[in-house]
């Protein structure tokens, strides 16, 4: 992280688990990918500390929450901690799913630094027998067929990938704990993409292609060979043809995703380099000669405002997913560039905003930093 962004982060930031069962083999972490730019070096630890401390004050945090909750009954009504005991947290569900992400994510990354310790004790409470039970009983029920469906879904079995990248048998019973879960996230998916006729291009958590970029990765890493060949199929028979996105009219006022990176960072992981780059000639036809003022961070008018708070969300994930468009194309490119200059910039605009100042960012904005920093969607 360059030192003037770091010193602007800080300075914004305020004063034994059951026997495993048999599991996918883990995936070897992959080699780190080269970019052009000095915001992609390795996450500081600094900054490290700050977002894991973000996680950890909301993962056993029950209120304010927002559930995503359909009552059948008067026996429906219950708590958050009791309807779903592993992931009451962080607000709501995909929030508390994506927090446990990160927390796994730099327990593994920093495994000496002092939050580790923490971060693994706040897995270790969670991913019980006991509590992964409860979740699968409530997920399970027939009228929750797209309960979290598809944003909270793609984050569960992205959890499942991080904690099969540990080298650690404690972590791997874990993951071993969250297999039924996972199973029940696959075959909602797999049950409703070949159903799906349209995409969902929104800048919110219906978006199809970040979910579906997450579900591909958690299925390479996972050995889902099935589930990965069916994200590539629905990705080239909702965008394979897609041509002159119209990214100038991003972002709608709420975004914290852009509708047009989103489907060219998933199409870079299903196509190889060549015919991608034939692809993207299509589908952002401006881009060759384009310079670093292509594309220019959002403004955001209220971090205090849980849906304007949004677009400090979209410039971090726009970051990762220029980032990982450049990965797709061939150093020689000419378009890598400007990609990356952009996504620097979105780096430098975003990540001084994520202090936990305001609990309607806080909870999640962590999550989109680390992804961002730590390089997640990158192979």
């Amino acid at each position: 992280m360059p030192a003037l962004l770091l010193a602007a982060l800080l300075a914004a930031a305020p004063a034994a688990a059951p026997a495993a069962v048999a599991t996918p083999p883990a995936a070897t972490p992959a080699a780190p990918v080269s970019l052009a730019v000095p915001a992609s070096t390795p996450l500081d630890p600094a900054a490290a500390a700050r977002f894991a401390e973000l996680a950890l004050s909301c993962v056993d945090r029950e209120y304010p929450n927002k559930l995503s909750h359909v009552l059948a009954g008067a026996a429906d009504a219950r708590p958050p901690h009791e309807l779903t005991p592993a992931f009451f947290g962080c607000f709501d569900w995909h929030s508390a799913v994506h927090a446990h992400w990160l927390l796994a994510r730099l327990a593994r990354l920093h495994p000496a630094a002092p939050f580790a310790s923490q971060a693994r004790a706040a897995l270790a409470r969670s991913l019980t027998a006991e509590r992964l039970t409860g979740e699968l009983v409530y997920l399970k029920r027939a009228d929750r067929t797209s309960f979290e469906r598809p944003y909270g879904l793609a984050w569960l079995l992205a959890l499942g990938a991080e904690l099969r990248r540990f080298d650690d048998p404690v972590v791997r019973a874990w993951a071993a704990l969250l297999v039924p879960l996972e199973e029940v996230a696959v075959a909602r998916l797999t049950g409703w993409l070949p159903k799906l006729r349209h995409p969902i291009r929104v800048g919110e958590h219906d978006q199809t292609a970040f979910a579906l970029g997450l579900v591909h990765d958690h299925a390479r890493i996972a050995g889902r060979g099935e589930l990965r060949a069916l994200v590539e199929a629905r990705a080239q028979a909702f965008f394979g043809a897609d041509e002159a996105c119209p990214i100038g009219y991003e972002p709608s006022g709420q975004d914290f995703l852009s509708p047009c990176l989103a489907e060219a960072d998933l199409m870079r992981r299903v196509l190889p380099p060549d015919r991608f780059a034939t692809w993207l000639d299509r589908f952002l036809p401006g881009l060759r000669g384009a310079g670093e003022g292509w594309l220019t961070p959002a403004e955001v008018p209220d971090r205090a405002d849980p849906k304007l708070a949004h677009l400090d969300g979209l410039n971090l994930s726009r970051a990762w997913m220029l980032e990982g468009i450049a990965s797709g194309l061939s150093p020689a490119d000419p378009r890598g560039p400007a990609l990356r200059a952009v996504a620097a910039r979105h780096r430098a605009a975003a990540l001084p905003a994520v202090t936990g100042e305001h609990y309607e960012g806080g909870h999640w904005l962590g999550t989109f930093a680390v992804y961002l920093t730590s390089g997640a969607g990158l192979r």
